[in-house]
């Protein structure tokens, strides 16, 4: 049965989305996503999974509200947040905030061992210590719960800004901040504040825990003049409450995931170079000395990406994007070049180190096949396939990749995906798919943005990584830097121009799409040129200026494009193309996207009407920077399918049965 077909069948599909490993290496838990009963939401529950190729999965929790952020305790105990209701409890809330569960390692009923007002989001656990963060108002936090139902009772959604940023990704921020509580092991009572006054500098905060449970590392942002800030690494003493800066810098940021290692010793995560409008940003594995603050960077040419510390404390696990893949390499603590330590052409992901430095535990994927568990031998590299509790999947075609020299001598990439049935005889349609970020890369399994769905309709998909993609090298980033509609778009027609040479691939009915930076891309390439018979532009950037000053993150588009009005907003922005524009277009976007809000579509649309193009307007009222809900999901694959119908294939529009 082909997954990919009925697009309902498709969001169905179970998936797997972290993975944790025990303290004594003889468990393995992991957070599975699958579709709730009422089949328009998504739920998630603990699994546990055989550290070894025998066996069965076994769910391990059931609740309506679900189960997220798994870690054992030195017990073995696994500690988890939910939102569900407590049944020890008798007349509670209608609406229960996400808490702090504990699983007892033998057997038995969870049971909820700690609570805040405004809930808990996220945990870290060092020896008998337990870090959790929660969102509080400012004031006396003994009158917080009280105080938070007087504004719901009055009807009170306000919040009142002093400071920068007022939101992020797809949420409001305030009037409540995140701060970081600590408790001790058995019980958890009484969470201990640990930031009582941090203003925002927790916002999207990483913070970890030494293994002796005294000293929790975090990132802290600090805010500074005409709206921009910095990112610090600092020092919390979980006992006093104490913080002191264990790294700063003028030019440079630091951030998550960090990582301490077992020793205790060191703290390790990422630093980013700050950007201006010629120098492109440049990130760092950065190592610090938690008692003495002393630090470096190593491997200064990784891609970011997750790292983990070996049991030894000497080197690091590192799963970075490369040339198209994403593979784990060992980095030497102090010396020493990484050193790729799986094969393939697979991503990893969620690296768990055994404790007996034999293996690696992990998520495998690829862009042919979503997330499984693996164990992987660090003597030899040999990877065996873990019993997972999701489906495998029949992908519907075959992937190859696809090289192309640029204008400028560079050579590009891309993954290239082929229908079944695909050859000279019948060549397939060509859509071209162009990545978000821009530093990103087609490297890895997307629920979110499939080709293979694409495939089963009879296309070939074309994954290119062009110039700012990751995994090719600060060269790679720095060279489109400034540049990023005409260097994005000479890469993209060198490589559209090599797969169309391709004798199964019809070069007569192609057509362009791209989401986020994509959308961008796929706006500018709208008004470069008239090669495609259709774009698909979905959370897309079409006026520069406008975009830089009502992102979430203003201060970091500023940096890189200058202050409003400078030369790159009009060298760079698509909008001064629109006169034009010839091809049909399909707008998609979402009213909750506050990355790149929704005034980006607005003036889009409106600009495309009164210039007479060819488009429709897939609008999500409640959508963020992606479609994550499974009816919404269904619509927008059906829409664009229909689109590429119409205008590539040559069919009648037919209105999509989901928007009936």
């Amino acid at each position: 049965m082909s997954h990919f077909k009925d697009i309902r069948q498709y969001v169905a599909v179970p998936r797997v989305l972290s993975l944790r490993l025990s303290p004594d290496g003889t468990r393995l838990a992991c957070v599975v996503q699958s579709l709730n009963p009422d089949g328009k939401s998504y739920g998630t529950a603990l699994w546990e999974v055989p550290t070894g190729p025998d066996g069965e999965p076994h769910r391990l929790t059931r609740s309506a509200k679900g189960e997220t952020g798994a870690e054992f305790t030195p017990d073995g105990d696994l500690l988890f947040v939910s939102g569900r209701p407590d049944p020890t409890v008798k007349d509670q809330p209608g609406e229960e905030v996400p808490a702090l569960w504990l699983l007892p390692a033998r057997g038995g009923e969870a049971r909820r061992v700690a609570e805040r007002p405004g809930g808990v989001a996220g945990l870290q656990v060092g020896g008998s210590t337990v870090v959790f963060g929660a969102d509080v108002l400012p004031g006396d936090p003994g009158t917080e719960a009280d105080r938070r139902k007087a504004r719901k009772d009055a009807g009170v959604s306000a919040i009142l800004h002093e400071g920068y940023p007022i939101r992020s990704w797809d949420h409001d921020l305030g009037p409540g901040m995140p701060r970081l509580f600590a408790a001790s092991l058995p019980g958890l009572a009484e969470p201990r504040d640990l930031t009582p006054d941090p203003g925002g500098a927790l916002v999207d905060a990483s913070f970890a825990v030494t293994p002796d449970g005294a000293t929790v590392v975090a990132t802290w942002r600090v805010p500074g003049d005409a709206g921009q800030s910095s990112t610090d690494l600092v020092a919390i003493d979980v006992a006093t409450g104490e913080r002191r800066v264990l790294a700063t810098s003028p030019e440079h940021d630091f951030s998550g995931p960090i990582k301490i290692s077992p020793d205790g010793r060191f703290a390790a995560c990422w630093r980013e170079r700050r950007a201006d409008q010629e120098t492109a940003v440049d990130f760092a594995l950065w190592i610090t000395e938690i008692a003495t603050g002393e630090g470096a960077a190593r491997s200064a040419d990784l891609a970011p990406g997750s790292i983990v510390w070996a049991h030894d404390s000497e080197s690091l696990f590192a799963a970075c994007d490369d040339h198209g893949r994403r593979p784990v390499f060992r980095v030497g603590r102090s010396e020493g070049d990484p050193v790729r330590v799986t094969p393939g052409d697979q991503a990893f992901s969620e690296v768990c180190p055994s404790p007996d430095g034999r293996h690696l535990y992990a998520l495998r994927s690829s862009v042919a096949g979503p997330a499984t568990p693996v164990r992987v031998a660090l003597d030899g590299g040999e990877v065996t396939e873990l019993p997972s509790p999701t489906p495998a999947l029949e992908i519907p075609g075959t992937l190859t990749e696809v090289t192309a020299v640029a204008d400028d001598g560079v050579q590009v990439r891309a993954w290239l995906v082929l229908p079944a049935g695909a050859s000279a005889a019948s060549p397939a349609p060509l859509l071209v798919w162009i990545h978000g970020g821009p530093l990103s890369s087609w490297n890895d399994w997307s629920w979110r943005w499939n080709p293979w769905i694409m495939a089963e309709h009879g296309y070939a998909v074309l994954l290119p990584d062009p110039v700012l993609s990751t995994g090719y090298g600060q060269a790679m980033i720095q060279r489109g830097w400034a540049a990023w509609g005409p260097r994005t778009h000479a890469d993209l027609m060198a490589i559209t121009d090599a797969c169309v040479a391709r004798p199964d691939v019809d070069e007569a009915r192609t057509a362009a799409m791209g989401g986020s930076f994509g959308g961008y891309m796929a706006n500018w390439v709208a008004g470069h040129t008239d090669r495609f018979r259709a774009i698909v532009t979905h959370a897309s950037l079409w006026n520069l200026d406008q975009f830089a000053g009502t992102t979430d993150w203003s201060m970091y588009w500023q940096r890189e494009f200058g202050a409003p009005g400078s030369k790159l907003y009009r060298e760079l922005s698509p909008h001064h193309w629109l006169d034009e524009i010839r091809t049909p277009m399909l707008v998609i976007h979402g009213d909750k996207d506050y990355r790149v809000p929704i005034g980006e579509a607005l003036r889009l649309w409106w600009d495309l009407r009164r210039s007479s193009v060819e488009s429709k307007f897939l609008y999500f009222p409640d959508e963020n920077h992606w479609i994550l809900k499974p009816g919404n999901t269904v619509a927008w694959y059906e829409t664009v399918l229909a689109f590429l119908a119409q205008h590539v294939l040559g069919e009648e529009w037919e209105r999509p049965e989901s928007l009936a």
